[in-house]
């Protein structure tokens, strides 16, 4: 990661009226596409996130929206960092960045939640959902966000734009992925509905309480947009189906022993808070994730095989691809059997 130049940072910070004296920066790990850095002063710690140097693609690494929705839902229900400031004078460090408040918690990697009690599992379970209800609760048009994303047929131009991407590969296709392909654009249901979502909300960002099982901040706003909430559910619900021993998942696992809810149970907590009907068009939904998080990694092998890919495991992400969509054509078939 680019280092920053703690100089141009320090002036600046003065500038906003935020600090600056005994500057340090540390870079933050993680899998954001944009540097991230914790900064200090004294008696002061912010989160600088910054846009990568070289050319972008269009719309990718858009701080700024990441920026807006921040300082939109600080007033809600929604759980956020207070943003401080944005910067787009590239000349300062080099590309545009922002500021917010460093919150102190946890940020937990592992969805089974190892060395917990089931009753902290189940808490944290209880927790996640609530803020994700709370999301889709948000009324965007009253917060400033009615220009955020284009509202209606939020799910039609996504399957489109992956499709696009996977019929444009020169890496082989799985045959689960080209049956996606046809059979989702003709089945995606009727009840077309607009919210803000994340389009990225999972455990590991989010951060918890430092010894409470409550979400103190959501992070990694850079996929929101306005799109359909239980397209923005599923994907958060996507670990209920994939293995652990494949990616990120927790099918397989002894959920009760572990005190962790069934996907149902999870489920109807959501439906009780938001009085959406879920359990209809799930198994669609969940096809649809699949798919796209499969595309997604299938991108990843293409720029592994083109010797492009910025991370070293590119090749073995990639890989994952065709084990996702078959997970996902079993779930586009529960659908078409319960809507013969």
């Amino acid at each position: 990661m680019t280092a920053l130049d703690t100089q141009a940072l320090q002036a600046y910070l003065r500038a906003q009226g935020l600090g600056g004296d005994g500057l340090t920066a540390q870079a933050l790990s993680g899998g954001q596409s944009n540097p991230t850095f914790r900064i200090e002063t004294r008696g002061q710690r912010y989160v600088l996130r910054k846009q990568p140097p070289g050319p972008l693609l269009p719309g990718a690494h858009a701080i700024e929206r990441e920026y807006r929705v921040m300082q939109a839902l600080v007033a809600t229900e929604v759980p956020v960092p207070r943003v401080l400031a944005y910067c787009e004078d590239a000349s300062v460090l080099g590309t545009p960045f922002y500021l917010m408040d460093f919150v102190e918690g946890r940020v937990l990697q592992d969805q089974s939640l190892p060395g917990m009690t089931a009753s902290e599992r189940r808490a944290i379970y209880g927790d996640m959902n609530r803020v994700i209800a709370a999301l889709h609760a948000v009324d965007y048009t009253s917060v400033g966000l009615e220009s955020f994303g284009k509202p209606g047929n939020y799910v039609g131009r996504q399957i489109s734009r992956w499709s696009k991407q996977c019929r444009e590969s020169s890496l082989p296709l799985s045959p689960d992925m080209c049956r996606l392909m046809d059979w989702l654009p003709d089945h995606v249901p009727a009840g077309d509905e607009t919210t803000l979502v994340h389009g990225d909300f999972r455990l590991d960002n989010l951060v918890f309480h430092p010894t409470e099982p409550r979400v103190v901040a959501v992070l990694d706003w850079e996929l929101s947009t306005l799109g359909h909430p239980l397209a923005d559910f599923a994907y958060h619900c996507m670990s209920w189906h994939i293995p652990a021993t494949l990616w990120r998942g927790i099918a397989g696992l002894d959920l009760a022993a572990l005190g962790l809810p069934s996907e149902q149970a999870y489920v109807r907590q959501y439906t009780q808070a938001t009085g959406r009907a879920v359990a209809e068009t799930w198994n669609f939904y969940m096809a649809y994730n699949l798919f796209r998080m499969a595309a997604i990694l299938h991108g990843i092998a293409q720029r592994a095989r083109d010797g492009n890919a910025a991370a070293a495991n590119a090749a073995e992400t990639g890989a994952k691809a065709a084990p996702l969509a078959a997970i996902g054509w079993q779930c586009a078939q529960r659908h078409q059997a319960q809507h013969p």
